[in-house]
């Protein structure tokens, strides 16, 4: 299993060629490019062009030369700031050069944050004291050993010619093949993110799902990734050094993925990678082993109040592999199982933020399809370039573009009166203390909690809401948190994606009511401003409790006020709570209700309203006054005939 590289999609590379003074900088650069040995050299070179032929990748190297003293710092710095690859030298015949590479130069870098791979390049080797008995391996091996950033070392001549293009074929190969995102040096082993791509490699060419790649199969994948055949030899060949190395690496089937990794693993070793990286890019995944963004389509939005959905094809292919995951057939999958089916991804994408703990589990901590299917609403809602890329991670094979769909504009359902959305978002506001959180919980079926535990940051709760008649819709809630309620509407467009928003105070508590009505004209003020109206209910909660005096009387005012249905009045500690998301999904799905209007909105749809009218009543006189003229003149050519 062998074959040419396949480049990164680069058009060039940058090379910086860094080092102490007079360690043979610049007649490296000059002898590379002119191939001979210069007299006389600038102490500083323009940058060297070497053409795309140059090396087998065909990828052109830009090479820059630096200065150390002190007046070219500033140019130094941003040079190691632009560098994809940094060349480091010392002089073979200077001690404390090589000395200066661990006191100052790789440390430097590191202060510098510079994340290119660094080539340390001994120049003049043929001036070194051959009576000096440690080998480059001896003299650098402590210094790899704690700079990890350091891909590979070599000992030069511009003098002799010795290794000359080496230098920059091996800082070329750094930045088309790195290692570091493959292999862990200091292990020796493939790093986590490398196995799980190499993994789903391995799944799309097992045909026949049957745990092994048989000749032909291992023939197919050698031609879509080197387009060149394996000979019946060659097959037997690798097979054998698998064999040889690793149990169970081959078994009467053919190559195990065991052994598919232990190859790729043994590439790596040999100093191989563009081999495993040919691979990896064949298979669509880029320099950080992630699914690259040509391959990703994802419908564009025209208009922020749109939003994506998974298409019905999608949802299916899902449920499929719910329940092939299932194993036990209990409707839920353990956290076990759910890593199972991301474990061809470069992670399980609801580890943390804000997919972590959003959807419906059991009370042994397994996640039912209905917060299954709802997490991946929630990941497309968010981020659909996430949700497509984890869909292909997992095995959806149709074409990328079946998977997603755009929405109508919330504008135009609004006008229309009705949507076609399958996924609404809801954005829950109130003071502290009003039962945000406790709403969200028992959204996803937990038991309510006496212990207040603000919160600091946008939350998320999804689930399947199911209507009269067996139809399913799913519902995000997302916390707005107090405090912060004004960064979040200084955005014009933050009501944009939103569907339907709650307001929900303490319904014994007088402030917490005054708090939440106050966030209810911020809201209305801000969707009349920008355009983003949304509808709105108003939600007395801890209705247990004995509410304080006029409480719902005056949020029955206020609503009746501003065009609203009436509030609802919920207990989460009760349990009474469930028939408020069935409301909350009916309000959404009528986009053009319960939508709150201010005093100074209403003034300005009356003065809107009047000037309609108007414009109405003077298209209507000129209308009039055009047939009357044209009527008039038939009447005058009949009488003068």
């Amino acid at each position: 299993m062998a074959g040419g590289s396949v480049a990164a999609g680069r058009s060039g590379v940058r090379v910086v060629v860094v080092g102490d003074r007079g360690t043979g900088k610049s007649s490296l650069i000059s002898a590379v490019a002119s191939e001979s040995f210069p007299e006389h050299v600038s102490p500083v070179l323009p940058p060297t062009r070497l053409p795309a032929d140059f090396y087998p990748d065909r990828i052109p190297v830009t090479i820059v030369d630096t200065s150390s003293s002190v007046e070219s710092r500033g140019k130094l710095v941003e040079e190691l700031k632009r560098a994809d690859a940094v060349v480091l030298t010392y002089a073979c015949d200077d001690s404390l050069t090589l000395t200066r590479l661990n006191t100052f130069w790789l440390p430097e870098f590191r202060r510098l944050e510079v994340k290119a791979p660094v080539i340390v390049v001994g120049c003049k080797l043929d001036l070194r004291d051959e009576r000096q008995p440690m080998s480059l391996e001896q003299v650098m091996g402590p210094i790899m050993q704690q700079y990890r950033e350091i891909e590979t070392c070599i000992e030069c001549s511009a003098a002799t010619l010795i290794q000359v293009p080496d230098v920059f074929y091996y800082a070329q190969k750094a930045i088309l093949h790195p290692t570091a995102p493959l292999f862990d040096q200091e292990r020796q082993r493939l790093k986590p993110r490398c196995i799980r791509a190499l993994k789903r490699i391995f799944v799309l060419c097992d045909h026949d799902m049957d745990g092994a790649l048989s000749d032909s199969e291992l023939n197919e994948f050698q031609v879509k990734c080197f387009n060149a055949p394996l000979q019946p030899a060659e097959i037997v060949g690798v097979k054998r050094v698998v064999q040889e190395r690793i149990q169970g690496g081959v078994n009467d089937l053919g190559l195990t993925l065991e052994g598919f990794l232990f190859l790729h693993a043994l590439f790596i070793e040999k100093g191989r990678l563009e081999t495993t990286w040919a691979v990896l890019r064949k298979f669509g995944y880029d320099d950080h082993l992630k699914l690259r963004d040509d391959i990703l389509r994802v419908p564009t939005k025209h208009a922020s109040d749109q939003s994506v959905e998974l298409t019905s094809e999608a949802v299916e292919f899902l449920r499929g592999i719910f329940r092939l995951y299932d194993l036990d057939n209990d409707g839920s999958l353990r956290p076990a199982e759910l890593d199972d089916i991301f474990v061809t991804a470069p992670e399980s994408p609801w580890g943390e933020g804000p997919y972590a703990y959003a959807a419906e589990t059991t009370a042994q901590g397994s996640i039912t399809l209905n917060g299954f299917l709802s997490e991946w609403a929630l990941m497309t809602a968010l981020n659909p370039t996430y949700s497509l890329a984890n869909l292909i991670y997992i095995g959806y094979g149709r074409d990328a573009a079946s998977a997603l769909h755009l929405t109508r504009r919330r504008s135009v359902d609004r006008k229309k009166q009705r949507t076609e959305r399958n996924v609404f978002r809801c954005f829950v506001f109130g003071p502290k203390k009003a039962g945000k959180s406790a709403l969200l919980n028992s959204f996803l079926g937990r038991p309510f909690s006496n212990n207040y535990s603000p919160t600091t940051a946008e939350r998320y709760a999804t689930n399947v809401v199911e209507e009269l008649g067996g139809t399913q819709k799913t519902l995000i809630l997302q916390e707005v948190p107090e405090d912060g309620v004004k960064k979040f509407l200084s955005n014009r467009e933050s009501l944009a994606a939103c569907n339907i928003a709650l307001f929900i105070f303490d319904s014994s508590d007088e402030y917490s009511w005054k708090r939440s009505r106050e966030l209810l004209l911020d809201v209305a003020r801000h969707g009349e401003e920008s355009g983003y109206g949304v509808p709105c209910l108003l939600i007395a909660a801890k209705d247990d409790l004995d509410p304080f005096p006029m409480a719902l009387q005056n949020a029955a005012r206020v609503t009746q006020q501003m065009g609203m249905d009436a509030p609802i009045s919920i207990s989460v500690k009760l349990r009474d709570s469930k028939s408020l998301f069935s409301k909350i999904v009916s309000t959404a799905e009528h986009p053009h209700v319960s939508i709150p209007e201010t005093e100074t909105g209403k003034k300005r749809k009356q003065r809107r309203d009047l000037v309609q009218s108007s414009l109405m009543f003077v298209s209507v006189g000129a209308a009039v006054a055009v047939v009357g003229l044209a009527a008039y003149r038939a009447y005058a050519a009949r009488k003068n005939s």
